[in-house]
C-alpha cells in the first residue's frame, strides 16, 4: 500500500495499461481498439473496483501530463523534414486549418444551444480539438469546466484516431497533405498518432496543424465569445 502514496504507481500503473493496449491493437490491427481507449478501459475501472482515490493515481498522472506538451512540440521533427511541401501548399493548408477551427468551434454552439445544454458545457467543449495544454487554458479563460473539457478532448482524439481512415475512404479523401491536416484539426495529439501510421506525409502535415489550430483557436475564439455570449 506504500506504493500507491508514491508518484511511482500512477506512472507504472499508465505506462503499464498503454503497453497492454499497444500489444492488443497491434495484434487485432482494428481502430476501435486504440491503445489510449484501452488503457482508459484498464485504468478506469481498475481504480474503481479498489476504491483507490483520484488524487493518489494522478500524483503519477500528472508527471505525464506534464510530459504531454513537450510531447506536442516533438511532433515538428516530422513536419521539418516536409518543409519544403509546407511552402508549396501554404496558402490551402492555413485556410484548410482555419475552415476547421471554425467548424468545430460554430458546431460546439449550434449543438449545445439546439440541445438546451447548460452554458458551461458548451463553453467547456469549445476547444475540444485541440491539444490538452492548450484546451485547458481556453477552457479557464472562457469560464469552461476544465475536467469537462479534458474529457470531451480525449473523447475527439480518440474518436477521430478510429474513424479518420473509414472517413477518409468513404469520401475517397487520397491526397496526403489533406488527410493529416484534417485529422491534426479536427483530433489533435491522439489523431496524430493515427496519421503517421498512415504516412509520414500525413503525420507531418497532421502535426502541424496542431499547432495552427491552437493559433488560430486563441485569436478565433475571443471573437466568436463576444459574437454568441
Amino acid at each position: 500500500m506504500e506504493l500507491l502514496d508514491t508518484p511511482l504507481f500512477g506512472v507504472v500503473f499508465t505506462i503499464l495499461a498503454y503497453l497492454v493496449g499497444v500489444k492488443i491493437y497491434k495484434k487485432i490491427k482494428l481502430p476501435i481498439f486504440n491503445p489510449i481507449l484501452i488503457a482508459l478501459l484498464i485504468i478506469i475501472p481498475t481504480l474503481l473496483y479498489f476504491n483507490i482515490p483520484l488524487d493518489t493515481y494522478r500524483k503519477g498522472g500528472n508527471m505525464i501530463l506534464f510530459l504531454l506538451a513537450p510531447a506536442t512540440v516533438a511532433l515538428a521533427v516530422p513536419l521539418y523534414t516536409k518543409i519544403e511541401l509546407l511552402k508549396q501548399h501554404l496558402v490551402p493548408i492555413l485556410g484548410g486549418i482555419t475552415v476547421g477551427v471554425v467548424t468545430s468551434i460554430g458546431s460546439c454552439i449550434m449543438l449545445g444551444r439546439a440541445l438546451g445544454l447548460d452554458i458551461s458545457i458548451v463553453k467547456s467543449s469549445l476547444a475540444k480539438s485541440l491539444t490538452t495544454p492548450i484546451a485547458m487554458a481556453l477552457s479557464e479563460q472562457v469560464g469552461g469546466i476544465v475536467p469537462i473539457t479534458i474529457v470531451m478532448v480525449m473523447i475527439t482524439g480518440i474518436t477521430g484516431a478510429i474513424i479518420a481512415p473509414t472517413v477518409c475512404k468513404v469520401f475517397r479523401i487520397k491526397n496526403k497533405i489533406a488527410k493529416g491536416i484534417a485529422i491534426g484539426t479536427a483530433s489533435h495529439g491522439v489523431g496524430t498518432s493515427r496519421a503517421m501510421e498512415m504516412g509520414e506525409v500525413e503525420g507531418a502535415m497532421s502535426g502541424l496543424a496542431i499547432g495552427v489550430a491552437g493559433v488560430i483557436t486563441v485569436l478565433i475564439m475571443p471573437i466568436l465569445y463576444m459574437i454568441f455570449f
